[in-house]
């Protein structure tokens, strides 16, 4: 057993996170996302029953942010049909969770439409799939630099 990682972070997913260099990235999907077909060679890890919100905090414990990107946060966006977008009720709620870690990563997350997510996903080192069960509470978290 080990002290200080939270009860949600399974050995597997701690590993992954460990692997991650500075710039990579993490997919959080909802229970409705095709979090198989997009991981990347097989680097899927599976938090079935545990809400987005919970996994985003439990991750952002252990790893930080990137603080030199433009953007370390990633968020699946709903079209406001006016060429906007809106974050659904899981979205906000992990926002507000990386707000309560980075205040810097909050202000500066970006709101993708689907396909720019999904191309993103495609890159990402790893996908997290969550039993999230509100739909588009999809995010990407950019791994940074301790200390940076």
């Amino acid at each position: 057993m080990l002290k200080g990682i939270p009860a949600v972070i399974s050995p597997e997913l701690l590993k992954v996170l460990a692997e991650m260099g500075h710039g990579d990235m993490i997919v959080i999907g909802d229970a409705h996302f095709a979090s198989a077909a997009f991981a990347k060679e097989g680097k899927l890890v599976r938090a079935d029953g545990i809400s987005a919100a919970k996994m985003a905090d439990a991750i952002l414990t252990l790893m930080p942010l990137d603080g030199w990107a433009e953007h370390s946060v990633y968020a699946l966006g709903i079209s406001d049909g006016n060429g906007g977008f809106q974050v659904g009720n899981a979205v906000t709620e992990i926002l507000e969770v990386v707000r309560g870690h980075d205040e810097k990563a909050y202000d500066t997350a970006k709101t993708v439409d689907r396909f720019d997510f999904y191309d993103m996903a495609k890159q990402a080192y790893a996908v997290l799939a969550t039993g999230e069960a509100d739909h588009y509470g999809c995010i990407i978290l950019q791994k940074g630099v301790c200390g940076a």
